[in-house]
C-alpha cells in the first residue's frame, strides 16, 4: 500500500479549494479568510498540547493529523507553498540550531 504523505495532503487541500463551498469542508474554511483559518490552526494546537500532556497517544495522532491538515490549510489561505517552507527548512539543516536561532531577527 503506498504511503500517504504531506505531499498528498497538501494536494488534496489544493483540489478542495478549487472545488465547490458547499461540498468541502476545505474550501468553506478559506472561504472565511485566513483569519479564520489561523484561529481553527491554533485551536488544533492547543488540542494537540493537551492530547501530548494527558499522555494519550490515539488522541495525539488524531489531533497531530488535524493540525497538519490545519496547517496547510492557514498556509493556502496566505498563499504561502509547502515548499516555500521546506526550503526555509533545508536551509536550516546547514547550521546548528543554536546558530540558526541567532540569526533570525532578535535571535
Amino acid at each position: 500500500m503506498p504511503r500517504f504523505t504531506i505531499h498528498d495532503l497538501a494536494e488534496t487541500i489544493d483540489a478542495r479549494a478549487a472545488s465547490g463551498g458547499e461540498a468541502s469542508y476545505t474550501r468553506k474554511l478559506l472561504d472565511k479568510g485566513a483569519e479564520h483559518c489561523a484561529k481553527k490552526f491554533g485551536e488544533e494546537a492547543v488540542e494537540t498540547v493537551i492530547a501530548a500532556v494527558e499522555n494519550d497517544r490515539a488522541h495525539l495522532i488524531a489531533e497531530s493529523a488535524d493540525l497538519l491538515y490545519h496547517f496547510l490549510v492557514l498556509l493556502k489561505a496566505r498563499g504561502v507553498k509547502l515548499e516555500e517552507v521546506e526550503a526555509a527548512l533545508d536551509k536550516r539543516t546547514n547550521m546548528s540550531g543554536l546558530e540558526e536561532k541567532a540569526s533570525r531577527k532578535g535571535g
